[in-house]
């Protein structure tokens, strides 16, 4: 079945990961710590970064999870903290964070756009943090439909929100990719009913990934060329 449409995860997948979230776990933990190193290092060890080496370990809740899953995981170091204005403050920084996006973004979707694709992003992220990161990699408008885990339609790795794209566009669910880079993005992909695609820029590798997949590939600008291959 020719595919009618492509739904892309965020973070990981349209943009790094690495790259894009360390950086802003370190100022994020600055910020919260207020530079006392014992708080600093309690946020790391319940959001499982390393701090001293800069990084989220694969194993980390933050991940895959909700901008809410997030600050309540951070909450757990931060007892005295609201758990409304820590996400706030949360969603404000990754707001702010700078992309990093694996391949050139703006020739990669109008080539997609041109095969007649719808394009949809679904992100555990907050829909005001996708929509400021699209714009600043200035791409929001080759988007047909954008929500995130604050949109109503649910969240990742439930196939609600999957479902919710392939219903406004029109399209069986049997005829869109989601591609993403965690397992919740493969399995919400999967019990939607959609072509599961892996990518290998968020921290999961490509053994940890392959057995949710029907297609593992190193990065989103290859999907042009196993679009070609599958006919």
């Amino acid at each position: 079945m020719t595919l009618g449409g492509i739904l892309f995860d965020k973070d990981g997948t349209l943009f790094d990961f690495g790259a894009t979230w360390n950086a802003w776990a370190v100022g994020l933990i600055q910020h919260l710590s207020e530079g006392d190193l014992r708080t600093a290092r309690r946020i790391a060890e319940v959001t499982d970064f390393d701090l001293d080496a800069g990084v989220f370990r694969p194993t980390s809740p933050i991940i895959a999870g909700t901008g809410r899953e997030a600050a309540e995981c951070v909450s757990r170091a931060l007892p005295d903290a609201h758990i409304d204005a820590l996400e706030a403050v949360m969603n404000d920084h990754a707001a702010r964070a700078p992309q990093v996006p694996p391949t050139d973004l703006v020739p990669l979707l109008n080539d997609l756009a041109g095969r007649g694709l719808n394009l949809g992003v679904m992100t555990n992220d907050s829909e005001y943090a996708a929509r400021a990161h699209l714009t600043a990699a200035n791409v929001l408008d080759r988007f047909d439909w954008i929500a995130g885990f604050d949109s109503g339609h649910g969240a990742k790795p439930a196939p609600t929100p999957l479902l919710a794209f392939a219903s406004q566009m029109d399209l069986d669910p049997a005829r869109v990719a989601m591609v993403g880079d965690s397992t919740h993005d493969l399995i919400a992909g999967r019990a939607a009913g959609m072509v599961a695609i892996a990518v290998l820029t968020g921290l999961a590798d490509h053994d940890t990934l392959a057995p949710y997949a029907h297609a593992v590939l190193p990065h989103i600008g290859h999907l042009p060329d196993w679009l070609n291959a599958s006919g």
